[in-house]
C-alpha cells in the first residue's frame, strides 16, 4: 500500500508540473514569437515513477549518508572543516533549513565538537563510527583491487581519457525517449530522468541562458534562439568540487513554463529572468519587503521564504579537472573553469512537493528509515520535497544510473528533516547539513549580478598555454568573493579555519611548498612555515601538535596580510589550482574507482592516506579502537569508540570529542564557528 500511495503522489504532481513545462506558443510577448516547435509526444508522462522502500542494512555501505570528510581528525582542534556543514546559522535565519548542528538542537548536539555519528536500530548493521570509506582511507586497498582486474593504472593515457565526451552518448539515450522539454520522459527506461540538457547546446550564451538549434528541445524562442529554459549559474565553491580537490562543477537551473510567461501568457525572456532573480534573492535572503509573489503568469504563486517553487530543476555535471580548459579551445573542452570534456557524473534534482521546515522543531528523525528509490532508474527521494537523480561512469567510462546506495551519498548532503510521525508506515529517510538552503548549495553562493549568470568558470580561470606540467597552469581573473556575515573574504575564512584546501583538511605538496616559500621570519612572519611531514616522521606527538598549532597561527598571519591575494584581490592561483601533472594523477586515482566500480567505498582518492585521517593524539585526549586496542602514532583511524551503555539516549552513538574547543576564541587560536552562513556579500 505504501508503494501505491507514493506512486500516485508522484504521478499527480508529475502531471501538474508537466502541464507547466511542455507545450509552446502564445502571442503578445515582449520578445519575438516565431512559429513554435511541435509539442512533445502526448503519451509522455503516462507511466509513474516506480520506487520502493529499501533498507540501508542491505547496502555495502549502510552509512553512505555520512560523508568521508566527517571522519577526519582536526589536528587537535586546529583544523575545523566541520563548520562548513555543521552550523546553526542558516537554520537560525529560518532560511530553508531546520537542521542546526552546532548545538542549537539539543537532540542533535554539536557536530563540530563531537564525532556523534548516529546509529541504526538494526542489530546486524555495523555502527557508523567505523569508517567505511576504504578507497579514501587506504588507497592501497583500491589499487590492489585494480591490479586484481589485470589493469595497470600507469598505462592509462589520462589526458586523452578526460578529453573524451561521455555526456553526449548518455543524453542521446534520453533524447530517444522524447519529451525533451519535460523533466521525465514518462516511459520505462533507465534514462527517463536523465536531465534533458543537451551538452551540444553548451556552453550557455553570455547571459547564461541555454539555447538550442533543435526546436524539439525548446520551450520558446527569443531574439537569440530557441530557449531550453535552462540557465547556467556561476558560483563560489568551497572545499569540495574545486580544481585542487579533483572535481569541478557546472550548475544549471530551470523553472516551470509559467515562470517564463507574461500575465497574458506570452513567453518572455525578460519575465523569466526577473523570476529567476526573485528565486535567487529569496534563496540568498535579500528579498525586499514588497516582493511577495513571482511575476507574470506566476504572479499568483507566493514566494516561500528560503524555498524554491515547485517544479524547480537543477542539472549538475561533475567534470574531471583539465587545467588547460578555459573555454577558449573546444579541442581541449568546450567548458571553462578547468572543466574537462569528460564528466564523472551528471546529477539532477527536481522539487516535487512542499516541505515545511518549521514542522520538525527539536524532535528526532528516524535513523533507521529506509530509502525510497528506484533500483534501475537512478533516482532517490530526499524526504524533503526533492527527487535526486544521478548517473555515474560504468567500468568503461560510459554513464549509467546510480544505485540506491550510491544515491544515498547525495541525500547525505542534499536534505533536511521532516516529522516522522506523519508519514505513515515507512518513515522518510532524511539526512542533510546545517548549511543548505532548501537542500541546495550552489544558488545560495551564486556570484553577484550578471557575473553569476553564466557557465561555472571557477573565478574566471584563464589557462597559461606555456606552463609546464609542474607549473601553476594559469590565473584567476575575478576577485575573491566576500562572505556577507563574516565580512571577510570567503577563501580567507576557509584557510583561517581549515588550514587546508579541501574539507579533508589536506594540504597538497605544491601548496605546502608555496607556503613554505612565502611564510618565513625573513619575510616578517613570527616563524618559518613548519614541515608537518618532518614532524610526523619523528612520531613525536608533542612535535606534531606544535607544528599544527604553528601552521594555524601562520596561515592567519598570512591571510591577515592579504598575502593570499594578488594586487587585484584575486586568490593566488598556487592556492587554487593543481599542476597539470597533479591533476592527471588525481584523475588516474579516481579512474581506479571507476574501473573497479567501488563508488560505495569513496570517490576521493589520495596518493597516500592524508595526515587528517591518521592518529596523532596525546594520552590526555586519546582514544582506542572499539575493541580496546590502543592506537599508535600515525596509525590510520579506522574507528572510534561509541557509547556502549544499553538504555542510554546516546547508546551506540560516537562519543569522541573532535578537540574543537567551543570556548576558545579565534584570537587565541580557536576554530569553532557556530553560525557560519554560506551567503556572499553584494559587490
Amino acid at each position: 500500500m505504501q508503494n501505491t500511495t507514493q506512486t500516485l503522489r508522484y504521478l499527480s504532481l508529475a502531471s501538474l508540473i508537466t502541464v507547466g513545462l511542455v507545450g509552446c506558443g502564445g502571442g503578445g510577448s515582449s520578445t519575438p514569437q516565431p512559429p513554435q516547435p511541435p509539442a512533445p509526444n502526448p503519451t509522455a508522462q503516462q507511466l509513474p515513477l516506480l520506487g520502493e522502500y529499501i533498507s540501508r542494512a542491505t547496502f555495502a555501505n549502510p552509512h553512505a549518508h555520512i560523508p568521508a570528510q566527517c571522519f577526519i581528525e582536526t589536528g587537535g582542534g586546529t583544523q575545523n572543516a566541520c563548520l562548513f556543514c555543521h552550523t546553526n546559522g542558516v537554520a537560525a535565519l529560518k532560511l530553508g533549513n531546520n537542521n542546526p548542528q552546532a548545538g542549537l538542537n539539543p537532540n542533535i548536539g554539536n557536530l563540530q565538537a563531537e564525532y556523534a555519528f548516529g546509529v541504526f536500530d538494526y542489530p546486524q548493521v555495523v555502527n557508523s563510527s567505523i569508517n567505511p570509506w576504504m578507497n579514501t582511507l587506504k588507497p592501497e586497498v583500491l589499487h590492489t583491487a585494480v591490479v586484481a582486474l589485470g589493469a595497470d593504472a600507469a598505462d592509462w593515457d589520462m589526458q586523452t581519457y578526460i578529453r573524451q565526451n561521455n555526456w553526449q552518448a548518455a543524453f542521446a539515450k534520453r533524447a530517444a525517449l522524447g519529451a525533451l522539454t519535460s523533466w521525465d520522459a514518462g516511459v520505462d527506461s533507465p534514462f527517463r530522468v536523465f536531465p534533458s540538457l543537451n551538452p551540444d547546446d553548451l556552453p550557455a550564451k553570455a547571459d547564461g541562458f541555454v539555447r538550442t538549434n533543435n526546436p524539439a528541445g525548446s520551450l520558446f524562442q527569443d531574439e537569440q534562439g530557441f530557449m531550453t529554459g535552462w540557465r547556467a549559474v556561476n558560483f563560489m565553491p568551497y572545499g569540495i568540487f574545486t580544481p585542487l580537490a579533483g572535481s569541478v562543477s557546472g550548475i544549471y537551473i530551470r523553472l516551470p513554463k509559467v515562470f517564463m510567461q507574461t500575465a497574458s501568457g506570452a513567453f518572455s525572456t525578460e519575465t523569466y529572468a526577473e523570476n529567476l532573480e526573485l528565486v535567487t534573492a529569496n534563496i540568498q535572503n535579500r528579498l525586499s519587503s514588497g516582493q511577495t509573489h513571482y511575476v507574470g503568469a506566476a504572479s499568483n504563486i507566493e514566494i516561500v521564504r528560503g524555498q524554491y517553487p515547485l517544479g524547480t530543476e537543477f542539472a549538475h555535471p561533475l567534470h574531471y579537472v583539465d587545467v588547460q580548459a578555459d573555454g577558449s579551445n573546444p579541442a581541449v573542452s568546450p567548458f571553462p573553469g578547468t572543466r574537462a570534456h569528460r564528466v564523472k557524473e551528471v546529477r539532477w534534482m527536481i522539487k516535487l512537493h512542499e516541505w515545511y521546515p518549521a514542522e520538525f522543531g527539536n524532535t528526532l528523525k528516524e535513523e533507521s528509515a529506509p530509502v525510497y528509490a528506484s533500483r534501475t532508474d537512478g533516482w532517490i527521494e530526499n524526504g524533503t520535497g526533492w527527487i535526486i537523480g544521478g548517473f555515474i561512469e560504468d567500468a568503461k567510462g560510459e554513464l549509467r544510473p546510480q544505485t540506491p546506495s550510491e544515491l544515498t551519498q547525495c541525500v547525505g548532503c542534499h536534505s533536511s528533516n521532516v516529522r516522522q510521525s506523519d508519514v505513515g508506515q515507512n518513515p522518510v529517510f532524511t539526512s542533510g547539513t546545517g548549511n543548505t538552503i532548501d537542500s541546495t548549495w550552489a544558488l545560495p553562493r551564486k556570484l553577484n549580478g550578471n557575473a553569476g549568470w553564466g557557465e561555472m568558470n571557477y573565478l574566471g580561470f584563464k589557462a597559461n598555454p606555456n606552463a609546464s606540467a609542474n607549473q601553476t597552469p594559469g590565473t584567476l581573473t575575478m576577485p575573491e568573493p566576500v562572505n556577507r556575515y563574516a565580512q571577510q573574504g570567503e577563501f580567507r575564512f576557509f584557510l583561517d579555519h581549515v588550514v587546508g584546501i579541501s574539507l579533508y583538511g589536506d594540504m597538497p605538496a605544491t601548496v605546502d611548498a608555496f607556503l613554505a616559500q612565502k611564510i618565513s621570519t625573513a619575510q616578517g612572519y613570527s616563524q618559518d612555515w613548519p614541515d608537518l611531514n618532518a614532524a610526523i616522521a619523528t612520531k613525536n606527538v608533542v612535535a606534531i601538535e606544535q607544528a599544527q598549532r604553528q601552521r594555524l597561527a601562520l596561515i592567519r598571519e598570512f591571510t591577515a596580510k592579504g598575502a593570499y591575494l594578488d594586487s587585484a584581490k584575486r586568490i593566488l592561483p598556487e592556492l587554487f589550482l593543481p599542476t597539470l601533472a597533479d591533476a592527471l594523477e588525481a584523475a588516474r586515482r579516481y579512474r581506479e574507482v571507476v574501473v573497479t566500480q567501488r563508488f560505495d567505498f569513496g570517490k576521493d582518492v589520495f596518493e597516500k592516506t592524508p595526515a587528517s585521517l591518521q592518529y596523532f593524539r596525546d594520552e590526555a585526549n586519546g582514544y582506542a579502537h572499539q575493541n580496546g586496542t590502543p592506537y599508535v602514532v600515525s596509525e590510520v583511524v579506522t574507528d572510534r569508540p561509541i557509547n556502549t551503555t544499553v538504555g542510554d539516549f546516546t547508546y551506540g552513538m560516537g562519543i569522541v570529542p573532535t578537540l574543537i574547543d567551543e570556548n576558545k576564541p579565534f584570537s587565541a587560536g580557536g576554530t569553532f564557528a557556530p553560525d557560519y552562513v554560506p551567503l556572499l556579500a553584494p559587490d
